[in-house]
């Protein structure tokens, strides 16, 4: 009778032991996520200790502004606002062309903080917009490792993404660009989706769209989710893995997303007209295909099933043929074939450089190099093998998305770096459930043969191994057994009672088989902890140092200090305070957001590139003579013009090393600039070899002018070289202002009255008595109406 009581009462203490476990693992994994987004935010602060508070890069600038107009004017006025700031004279409609995410979510944080008497300005919570959702995007990376391989993947998952350098590149404080609320969209979008497909839930498969949603509103990237989750769909019906939780994961997210994604102003039809959009439709006329073919398979017979299947699979494939027509028929007449440029050039790397080059021209969509894979994601390039290796023990519709997410987004990585940021995650994933299940594997091997505890921990792994059915069963049996005989004890129970023992000594000596060398296992877990701390170290290090700095104040070292190079600044303000508000500022197109949000002055082009052939205006008039760039910019009402040099002080960043790409765009709208002219065997120079085209062209004078004068050589410090013509004069343009290292330059239009007196003076040509009379006067103006 003693072997039933004692198991019973084992029971409820099994159940205690294990409650206690989970409560105290959820409590312990709900400080360390919360630890975790402290970090993911305060690893992201070292650009405001270390210089100020302030927007960086150019993009955001342009965020900043539009923020701004929102907070002070209201949603119903930015939905309307014609910029008439930009891209003169053809302005811009704001509401229309950008994506809104970013803005509305910093203009609605701004609104409840000043609503709880938080008074912080807009620049603030822009500043501090990315770090907050850094440490969101950290927890939805938990969520959607949780769902795929467990708590543990998912904490160290969430750890690595919270430090991982390529996130941080474009997420620290200060960077208030679309990226910095995308990430988190895009990973929480991915996590409903698999949380819908493991639950068959409808309530997560609408959260899912809702969340799809939110990502078409901050960032163009939202094509990635609507071809990525597709070819997963398409990958589970292939390989037999259809279920009725994925068509409840797949079917609402292409109806209700695609409905939310039209009312983006800046999408529209394009959700359903762009071939972006079509792979997701075609899937989805597959998934209801196979769903009937299954539906009916249940309600016939096998005879007639087969007639069934053969007219369904007929149809289906009518409408597929017919819906593949009608979406050749409507992209046919594109030259894209319904593909944007940005699109094509992931599709086939080489198409941005052979038609357009103004994608080209931009740094971020180059492609990456070996050493870009080590600053940015470190070690963990290393452990996405074996993460991939541990999502296929065993595979599952969630570990066999991140394995498709993996190696999608490693293509596109290698295609623009860019992408690196869609990667990052993917790589986090991964390299946390190799981490994680290492761990696993050692520190169970440990456990398995230190002395003095192997014996007690074999019993009670294998105990806690054994399912809840089998501890409820043996419950039960002992309960029978005392109200059948008391005073007798039941064989059962003691046949129960000795198959028992071998089984657990069955476990127990297959789990010791399966764990490693006890030295091996220590030495193991050593080089991974160690791994992990090089991996704090560069990712603190990066931060700190790599990608903390802004673009608009740059810093240097030598052996006198630190040297702050704040010449963006001093220029827009000069432009801002000795300029009219209506002057309009030509510069090329990086510089535009910049000017517009600093100096409040109208520019020509800017960092939106929507307009080929202006961009290509400016690039010719850049790659032109003195006189004939001064024509083109008189035409476009230009007063003065900005060019960014670094040959004082070494920037390598600056105009001149841009030209080619000037040359090129400009080229490709007007055939009269070609690239070989500003070649000498197929070298760019700038000293005594340049071509007599480039040494006239704009761009070269009014970088080099007067540059002898600093140091008698005019060396350049980035190109390495003494400049090919030193002494010139302007004669179509006067400079107005150069900052203190010489890095912006300014220059004014001179009016055409003085070409024309000029000329008359040369010219011996005689004048009326009145003319000349009105001239020595000084009232002969001219008509502004002619």
């Amino acid at each position: 009778m003693a072997a039933p009581e004692s198991s019973a009462a084992a029971v409820p203490t099994l159940y205690t032991n294990n409650a206690l476990r989970n409560a105290f693992g959820g409590v312990l994994a709900f400080f360390i996520l919360l630890l975790i987004g402290v970090m993911a935010f305060s690893i992201r602060l070292f650009s405001v200790i270390k210089y100020e508070s302030v927007i960086h890069e150019f993009d955001p600038y342009f965020n900043y502004r539009v923020t701004q107009f929102l907070a002070k004017n209201g949603i119903y006025e930015f939905w309307n606002w014609f910029d008439d700031r930009t891209w003169y004279p053809l302005g811009r409609v704001i509401g229309g062309t950008v994506y809104p995410g970013l803005t509305l979510t910093a203009g609605t944080i701004w609104w409840l903080l000043n609503s709880l008497n938080i008074p912080l300005s807009v620049e603030t919570v822009c500043v501090f917009t990315a770090p907050i959702f850094s440490a969101f995007a950290s927890w939805a990376t938990y969520l959607l490792t949780k769902e795929v391989k467990g708590t543990g993947a998912g904490l160290t998952a969430a750890a690595l993404l919270a430090m991982v350098p390529s996130y941080i590149s474009r997420s620290v404080a200060g960077s208030y660009d679309n990226e910095a609320v995308a990430i988190f969209a895009l990973i929480f979008t991915f996590y409903l989706y698999i949380k819908t497909l493991n639950t068959g839930s409808l309530f997560y498969a609408t959260l899912n769209s809702i969340a799809y949603f939110y990502m078409v509103c901050s960032w163009g990237g939202y094509t990635f989710i609507i071809n990525l989750i597709p070819m997963h769909v398409l990958l589970c019906i292939v390989t037999g893995r259809f279920s009725s939780r994925l068509y409840i994961a797949y079917a609402p997210l292409v109806v209700l997303g695609t409905l939310l994604a039209a009312l983006v102003p800046v999408v529209g039809f394009n959700a359903v007209m762009t071939s972006e959009h079509f792979a997701s439709f075609l899937v989805f006329i597959i998934l209801h295909v196979v769903a009937f073919v299954y539906y009916i398979k249940g309600i016939l017979t096998p005879k007639m099933f087969k007639v069934a299947v053969t007219l369904v699979v007929s149809v289906g494939l009518a409408v597929c043929c017919a819906v593949i027509a009608v979406l050749v028929a409507l992209v046919a007449s594109s030259p894209t074939k319904g593909w944007s440029g940005r699109s094509l050039s992931l599709l086939d790397p080489t198409y941005a450089s052979k038609y357009i080059p103004i994608i080209a021209s931009v740094s971020e969509h180059q492609p990456p190099t070996w050493p870009s894979y080590f600053m940015d994601i470190n070690v963990l390039a290393f452990l996405v093998p074996a993460g991939i290796i541990a999502c296929f023990s065993p595979l599952s519709d969630a570990s066999s998305f991140v394995v498709l997410y993996i190696a999608t987004s490693v293509y596109f990585s290698g295609v623009m770096v860019r992408l690196m940021l869609v990667f990052a995650p993917a790589a986090c994933i991964t390299s946390g459930i190799a981490l994680s299940q290492a761990f696993d594997v050692f520190t169970r091997s440990i456990k398995f043969q230190l002395p003095g505890i192997a014996s007690n921990t074999e019993v009670d792994a294998a105990e806690t191994s054994s399912s809840t059915a089998e501890a409820q069963n043996d419950v039960v049996k002992a309960e029978k057994s005392e109200e059948t005989s008391k005073n007798r004890p039941s064989k059962k129970s003691k046949k129960k009672e000795k198959e028992e023992k071998p089984l657990t000594k069955a476990k127990a000596e297959k789990k010791r088989l399966l764990a490693l060398p006890l030295d091996s296992s220590v030495i193991s877990l050593l080089l991974l902890i160690l791994l992990g701390a090089l991996y704090v170290v560069h990712c603190v290090w990066a931060a700190a140092e790599a990608y903390s700095a802004p673009s608009i104040v740059l810093t240097s070292r030598s052996h006198d200090g630190l040297h702050v190079f704040d010449d963006f600044r001093e220029a827009y303000a000069w432009l801002r305070h000795n300029t009219d508000v209506d002057d309009k500022v030509a510069s090329w197109w990086d510089y535009g957001y910049q000017t517009t949000a600093m100096a409040n002055r109208t520019v020509i082009v800017d960092n939106n590139t929507w307009n080929n052939t202006h961009i290509a205006t400016v690039g010719t008039a850049m790659s032109s003579p003195e006189k004939a760039a001064w024509e083109i910019f008189h035409s476009l009402d230009v007063k003065y013009v900005l060019v960014v040099f670094g040959g004082l002080v070494g920037y390598p960043s600056d105009d001149i090393n841009k030209f080619l790409w000037m040359v090129r765009i400009g080229g490709g709208v007007f055939p009269h600039i070609k690239e070989p002219d500003y070649l000498r065997d197929g070298q760019y120079r700038i000293d005594s070899q340049a071509t007599p085209t480039m040494l006239n062209c704009l761009m070269y004078k009014l970088s080099y002018y007067r540059f002898v004068e600093t140091d008698g050589k005019a060396f350049d410090r980035v190109r390495q070289t003494e400049i090919g013509k030193k002494y010139f004069k302007l004669t179509h343009f006067e400079e107005v202002f150069t900052t203190h290292h010489w890095m912006v330059r300014i220059y004014k239009l001179k009016p055409p009255k003085n070409r024309i007196r000029g000329k008359t003076k040369k010219s011996k040509s005689k004048t009326s008595t009145t003319s000349s009379r009105a001239k020595r006067s000084g009232t002969g103006k001219k008509n502004p109406w002619n």
